[in-house]
């Protein structure tokens, strides 16, 4: 008889992903021409909202996430999906529900029987785009198994580091009216997107071309976006993120924007007003902006267009200006009219 104790199992971990070769940037008039096909392509299928679109493109190219927020039936899954066919790029969608679990969303090890070992099952994070649809109605604890994916492009299963595949972005929704059974997002996690978007109702042309397009000869209302062409691969994706991250900034233009930020921290009306991570974000924004307006170098405009979509939020209003019924754009709009810009 053997005495000796049985040796517990050990988890067994993945072998690392090999070393993706070298990406070369994507730059000049290729980079230009590449965001706007790519741009084209989702248009095809995401009737109308432009500036929305425009703004998910700014994110994707800037290398950051995306907070979407919109009543139901704004199309915002549809955005998403339209989005990973013309990038080529896989596409994985979350449904945050009370009952997630963080090993939902990042995954966990399972004991094999045969093996006696654990090995690793990859939750959807693992994906190129990740939909988090109604983030607010998971508990904090599911929404922190995000954190680390968002900052750090990694997650940690049992202890073990495992990166994600390159270009990665979480693009997550929450409605703005329904309220019951939510969670609002921590300001830790807010300040890790790089824009949050506004989704409103569409015009009545766009309705109009959204509905036939949609009604004639399908019994069910989905779009087909068969017609959604694939205009880049995943490495084109890294290539044009290399690539707007050369665009060139003059150092009043940095000046500019870091003014920006640190006028929402004494700004009369906001209680809470953004950290250094948004004058970050707004000058990754801001080339990229430069990049859809077809520039090689940033503009002061370029920064105070994509402001709004930078800072609201990251911003918290004074409790008598939520009484007022004054919003976070309201707040900024005001904040950027004293802010001077450079003059050339």
């Amino acid at each position: 008889m053997n005495d000796t104790p049985d040796t517990p199992a050990v988890p067994a971990v993945e072998a690392a992903p090999p070393v993706a070769p070298a990406v070369t940037p994507i730059v000049g008039e290729a980079l230009v021409e590449r965001a706007g096909a790519i741009r084209d392509e989702i248009a095809k299928a995401f009737i109308g909202q432009d500036e929305v679109l425009d703004q998910i493109l700014i994110a994707l190219l800037a290398g950051g996430h995306v907070l979407i927020e919109g009543v139901p039936g704004l199309g915002k899954t549809l955005l998403v999906r339209a989005l990973g066919q013309a990038l080529g790029c896989s596409y994985a969608r979350v449904q945050f529900t009370p009952d997630l679990m963080p090993s939902d969303v990042s995954g966990h090890a399972v004991y094999d029987p045969k093996t006696e070992r654990f090995t690793i099952r990859r939750g959807p994070i693992f994906a190129n785009l990740v939909l988090a649809d109604e983030i607010n109605r998971a508990p904090a604890k599911t929404q922190a198994a995000l954190l680390e994916a968002m900052q750090e492009q990694q997650v940690t299963i049992e202890g073990v580091s495992h990166a994600l595949p390159g270009p990665f972005m979480t693009l997550a929704t929450q409605n703005p009216v329904e309220q019951e059974g939510t969670y609002p997002l921590p300001e830790a996690q807010l300040d890790r997107f790089l824009l949050k978007v506004l989704i409103g109702y569409p015009s009545h042309a766009d309705e109009v071309s959204m509905v036939t397009a949609v009604s004639h000869g399908r019994a069910a209302a989905q779009f087909d976006l068969s017609q959604v062409r694939n205009a880049a691969s995943a490495a084109d994706i890294v290539g044009m993120q290399l690539g707007t991250a050369q665009v060139s900034v003059d150092a009043e233009v940095i000046d500019y924007a870091v003014r920006i930020v640190a006028a929402t921290r004494k700004w009369p009306g906001i209680a809470l007003g953004a950290g250094p991570r948004g004058s970050l974000a707004l000058v990754r924004a801001a080339r990229a902006q430069a990049v859809l307006s077809g520039r090689d170098f940033v503009t002061p405009d370029d920064v105070r267009g994509i402001a709004r979509p930078a800072l609201r939020h990251r911003i918290a209003l004074a409790p008598e200006m939520q009484i007022e019924g004054q919003s976070p754009d309201q707040v900024l709009d005001a904040l950027l009219a004293k802010v001077e810009a450079p003059r050339r």
